[in-house]
């Protein structure tokens, strides 16, 4: 059987396969191989697991040449947040991945192309699919390019305090709504206020206080940040 040509995801992954039969395993999920008669297709559990390995190092890899200060405690939770399922999902929907999964027809049914867990094993997959092909240097590079965006913003509130710009920018590359604080009860003497002020972004909404309406914008924004890098 010809291998698929996959053009458009190779472009968006910006990397051009030898062997395309590596790619086309990558997206083979195990629900549509058991539906299949030919039982010499391989799912993509196996490249899966290699995948995990490879981008838990390479991550490592770049966090370390990137910020030589830091320890390793440090290093490791910065790790865990930009390999874990959700952000691995959310790097595969900005490739569009899930229109390329090869899915069986309950997991169609159940609109397996949108999980986080199919898009984030099919991502590790694809992962080890280029390290096959072309080595430690290019799966360097392509996990470079895709992960560049996250590990910058890992790292930022550690050492910038605008939680309200750094919260914008985030859910601007994250594709969600826009933050919308709105001032919900006020307390206290006019020379000695209390506010306190809600935000809402998408399905997260937090509440912070200060003694002024920035401040407090401030103090939600940052609880907002917590909740979404958390979420990476």
């Amino acid at each position: 059987m010809a291998p698929t040509d996959h053009s458009e995801l190779k472009s968006k992954l910006m990397y051009e396969f030898k062997n395309m039969y590596l790619l086309d395993e990558s997206l083979r999920h195990s629900s549509f191989v058991n539906e299949q008669a030919d039982t010499n297709i391989q799912d993509n559990e196996r490249l899966e697991f290699l995948g995990d390995a490879v981008l838990n190092l390479v991550v490592g890899h770049i966090l370390m040449q990137r910020y030589p200060e830091l320890k390793e405690g440090d290093l490791s939770r910065m790790r865990a947040n930009l390999v874990n399922e959700s952000q691995l999902a959310s790097i595969a929907r900005e490739i569009d991945l899930g229109s390329y999964i090869q899915l069986g027809k309950g997991e169609i049914h159940s609109k397996g192309w949108d999980k986080n867990s199919i898009l984030a094993d099919t991502f590790e997959a694809v992962i080890a699919a280029v390290y096959l092909d072309g080595g430690f240097d290019a799966v360097f590079k392509i996990i470079d390019i895709h992960f560049s965006v996250w590990i910058n913003f890992v790292i930022m509130p550690t050492a910038n305090h605008d939680y309200k710009s750094q919260l914008q920018e985030l859910v601007q590359v994250a594709h969600r709504s826009m933050p919308i604080y709105r001032v919900v009860h006020e307390s206290g003497p006019d020379h000695d206020k209390i506010f306190r002020v809600q935000l809402k972004v998408g399905e997260i909404q937090t509440e912070g206080t200060g003694k002024s309406k920035k401040v407090a914008e401030q103090d939600a924004a940052r609880k907002g940040l917590e909740i979404l890098q958390s979420d990476f």
